[in-house]
């Protein structure tokens, strides 16, 4: 017997035994969760829910899939260009059950997205019990961070402010993604800029401003 689940905004057909990836689901590794919009089963077509109908599934691993790029290249005075990448998380399951109908009774947990409002509140219900035993242990850190010093420049890093468009507080942030010298910054790729300007949120400065040209002339003359 087959049936037709719908999860994540996709549709699949499905049979016992079968192994499949869908959109990150809130759930860990060797729980049963259980698909409650049923579309479809053997010949019975939903309206659009096939009632009291389920499919179950074991949880086997959580996943990211293949990576892929996305690159933006704006043709204005003032060009720009863009490279991001993203990997999309996935929940490998292999279908154990379809149920035609007493899904209500099964008492299986639900399977909910991780990014749903279900999902939300499942991850916050799971984390709770961290979450009290943790201020005892971070009152004393607290009371030694307001005394610190403000952080210094490590040893032996260049004066990056000589560049356009940074200050004392991008010079900071700069040095806090390990960036120190204008010699980093003058073999920085077209990948490395799309990496920091979104690490960084710098919404296209480094293009805009012509830091990698700048670090190679201050490079150049030594």
């Amino acid at each position: 017997m087959f049936a037709v689940l719908k999860t994540g905004g996709k549709q699949y057909r499905v049979q016992s035994g079968d192994v499949l990836r869908v959109e990150k689901l809130a759930a860990t590794a060797g729980e049963t969760v259980q698909f409650n919009d049923i579309l479809m089963i053997g010949s019975t077509v939903g309206a659009p829910l096939v009632d009291g109908a389920a499919v179950q599934a074991e949880v086997l691993d959580q996943i990211k899939g293949v990576k892929t790029i996305s690159f933006v290249k704006r043709r204005r005075k003032h060009s720009s260009k863009r490279t991001r990448g993203h990997r999309q998380q996935l929940t490998v399951l292999r279908i154990t059950d379809i149920l035609e109908s007493g899904a209500d009774a099964t008492g299986v947990k639900a399977a909910v997205g991780a990014g749903s409002v279900a999902g939300v509140a499942v991850a916050a219900t799971e984390a709770k019990p961290a979450a009290k035993a943790a201020p005892k242990a971070k009152a004393a850190p607290k009371a030694k961070a307001a005394a610190a010093p403000a952080a210094e420049a490590p040893a032996g890093a260049d004066d990056l402010k000589k560049l356009s468009g940074v200050g004392p507080a991008l010079e900071k942030k700069l040095h806090a993604a390990g960036v120190t010298s204008f010699a980093q910054i003058a073999g920085w790729t077209e990948a490395d800029i799309g990496e920091f300007d979104e690490k960084l949120s710098f919404k296209g400065r480094i293009e805009r401003e012509g830091w990698v040209e700048q670090a190679k002339a201050i490079v150049a003359e030594g």
